[in-house]
């Protein structure tokens, strides 16, 4: 039996088990997804050596960087982002070679572009982390000018939640929150935004699919805001990964 399985710590907030394991079910496939809680992305050599039956491998928090300098290989989208959520495995007379993917940047932009207008010439980012890279990669493709926000800001286009004016607010109409502020349990939480300044112009997508509608998209939908959740996004990329692994 095949087996494909995401890495990452904690995994308790996982979509990929479900998604595949029904998908193996409903299509008759041989296969099987596990999760791998790494405490240390040191343990995953060890992980791949060990599970020999092992063909791919998806990447979510905190390892989408980290466990790039363990790859083989990268495939140019994701050297470009600097960021890896997909891994195939592959076995030739006993040695391992492993190459990196970046399939959010599929999920990401095939989920967006439907919403995307002439007055989206600016994007918010919420995060800095491999995800956000992902989603800057996708805008900046996109034509859109990109800042970041972050608890600790470096580097360029880089503020601070309080540096983020109620005026940058309204003039930047697309927010995408990449942080986990708002996932479950955690649900009260999310970003510090001024949320006032939101307009039935404005986009804000968010993610997170757990819970469906997060405070920082129930926020931004009573402002009338158009709101999207992660997981159609979810899905798109996980289909992406599939496909990889299966070429």
């Amino acid at each position: 039996m095949k087996k494909y399985g995401l890495i990452g710590y904690p995994l308790s907030h996982s979509f990929s088990r479900g998604f595949f394991n029904d998908k193996f079910r409903r299509e008759g496939i041989d296969a099987e997804y596990e999760n791998f809680p790494l405490p240390s992305i040191r343990e995953f050599p060890e992980l791949v050596r060990s599970v020999r039956e092992l063909e791919g491998l998806n990447v979510t928090i905190p390892y989408k960087e980290k466990v790039i300098p363990y790859l083989d290989a990268l495939d140019p989208v994701a050297r470009a982002v600097g960021a890896v959520n997909t891994i195939r495995i592959r076995r030739e007379e006993g040695e391992l070679f492993l190459k990196g993917y970046n399939t959010d940047v599929w999920g990401f932009e095939v989920t967006l572009r439907p919403h995307l207008g002439p007055d989206h010439t600016f994007a918010l980012v919420l995060g800095t982390g491999g995800a956000a890279k992902a989603v800057g990669y996708v805008l900046r493709k996109l034509g859109l000018e990109v800042w970041y926000v972050s608890r600790r800001p470096r580097g360029e286009r880089t503020i601070a939640y309080n540096e983020l004016t109620g005026a940058m607010v309204q003039q930047i109409r697309l927010i995408v929150n990449t942080t986990p502020l708002g996932m479950f349990p955690d649900t009260d939480a999310a970003p510090p935004i001024p949320y006032p300044y939101l307009t039935k112009e404005h986009v804000l997508y968010d993610l997170i699919y757990n819970p469906p509608e997060t405070l920082f998209l129930k926020k931004g939908k009573e402002r009338g805001a158009t709101v999207i959740n992660g997981q159609a996004m979810l899905e798109q990329q996980a289909l992406k990964a599939w496909e990889i692994w299966n070429r």
